[in-house]
């Protein structure tokens, strides 16, 4: 621990494993394999053999270690469950380096410091007091890749957990909540569209198919799918955005201001409330590209044509049955308020493998993702006192 950090953050257990977290750059587009090789080793070194499973390309990987239960048994218990990768940095004005520890007014800086690094830091520095209780049931320990462009390695986790026959009962995501349960979220749904055209001479335009200009009736037709769901519901208050939205993220298209262009690609995004059928929006939008934009474009050239494809899906986590971990979470944390995030998380995807999940973890999402990405160190110290109530609570009754 720096001597910077000494001060006011003496008292925290986890500022030594959460500073080493936070000076890897773990950036989405970047490896994460000296955090995950670092946390590995360090587990073995404990006496704990974790299971890697790696992306395709060998470069980034999952972490999923278990610590048994006083019997051997290493199904069933509960998971804390956090992403290793953080959003860029890019064109950010940060006060302090965003991959070194800052410590200032109370508050720790760096990227990934709420999100959430804070967490995996604090669960890793209780590793001896898991180990020092006696468990009725396993507690398990998550830690996924690339959650931030779509939870695409989580998946991969659970398929694993699901071959070797693991199935926790319960899950918590430690996702900057202000220490409060979450019980739901909205799905994301991440995709990208191809409009080809046929390039011509700007001058002779009537020779051409302009992808561009279909693209952007496209966008339009989203654009509006998406206005009637604000004006007409379905409608939840509990959640900041009370419906399911819809917006084109990127677009990309032409190559001169006197060509017609051929290509133009754009991405959309659903968010979409739990009681809401994301794939119904999508089939929504492909049936107006194939039905009524396709049959203009090939009427003005055959090879004209419209493909989807989809980067990400992150299915809703829905609170309507909500498990014992969700009233364990709520007797721990003395809080019973029904709160929902219109962003997404991880926890939809241990739900829908069959493990009831709840979100709860330190510092608040309005300081994820930005210049200056903070959590408070008393958003630390509560994290800190939950994760110990929550191992005492797994501990074999006298």
């Amino acid at each position: 621990m720096t001597d910077a950090l000494a001060p006011t953050g003496a008292d925290i257990a986890a500022m030594p494993w959460i500073e080493r977290l936070l000076a890897f750059d773990t950036t989405s587009r970047n490896s994460n394999l000296g955090l995950i090789e670092t946390v590995r080793d360090h587990l073995r070194s404990a006496g704990v053999e974790p299971v890697l499973t790696h992306h395709a390309s060998g470069a980034k990987a999952n972490l999923f270690a278990t610590l048994p239960a006083h019997d051997g048994s290493s199904t069933g218990g509960i998971v804390l469950s956090g992403h290793t990768d953080v959003v860029p940095v890019d064109g950010q004005a940060w006060s302090s380096d965003p991959f070194r520890a800052s410590l200032r007014d109370g508050k720790l800086y760096a990227r990934g410091a709420c999100d959430m690094k804070g967490f995996i830091g604090t669960a890793l520095s209780l590793l001896p007091a898991m180990q020092a209780t006696r468990l009725a049931k396993p507690l398990h320990l998550a830690l996924s890749f690339d959650e931030e462009v779509g939870c695409v390695g989580a998946p991969l986790m659970i398929i694993d957990l699901q071959a070797r026959g693991v199935l926790p009962e319960g899950c918590i995501v430690g996702e900057p909540t202000g220490m409060r349960p979450v019980v739901a979220h909205k799905g994301i749904n991440l995709y990208r569209c191809r409009v080809h055209g046929h390039a011509a001479h700007s001058a002779l335009t009537p020779q051409g198919v302009n992808a561009i200009e279909y693209a952007a009736r496209m966008i339009c037709f989203i654009r509006d799918l998406a206005d009637k769901h604000r004006a007409e519901g379905p409608y939840d208050p509990h959640f900041e955005v009370p419906f399911t939205t819809a917006q084109t993220g990127m677009v990309s298209g032409g190559i001169a201001n006197n060509v017609v262009p051929a290509l133009c690609e754009f991405s959309f995004q659903v968010r979409n409330l739990p009681t809401v059928n994301a794939d119904q929006i999508i089939r929504q939008i492909q049936s107006h590209a194939q039905d009524v934009l396709l049959p203009r474009m090939r009427a003005e050239h055959p090879d004209a044509g419209i493909e989807f494809s989809r980067i990400a899906v992150a299915p809703a986590l829905d609170d309507a049955q909500e498990g014992a971990i969700t009233q364990l979470v709520r007797a721990l944390t003395q809080d019973h308020d029904k709160r929902k995030a219109s962003y997404g998380t991880e926890a939809g995807l241990f739900k829908a493998a069959g493990i009831p999940t709840v979100i709860c973890g330190p510092g608040h999402i309005e300081q994820a993702h930005k210049a200056d990405e903070f959590v408070a160190l008393e958003q630390l110290r509560e994290c800190e006192s939950f994760l110990r109530r929550v191992i005492r609570s797994m501990a074999v009754a006298d």
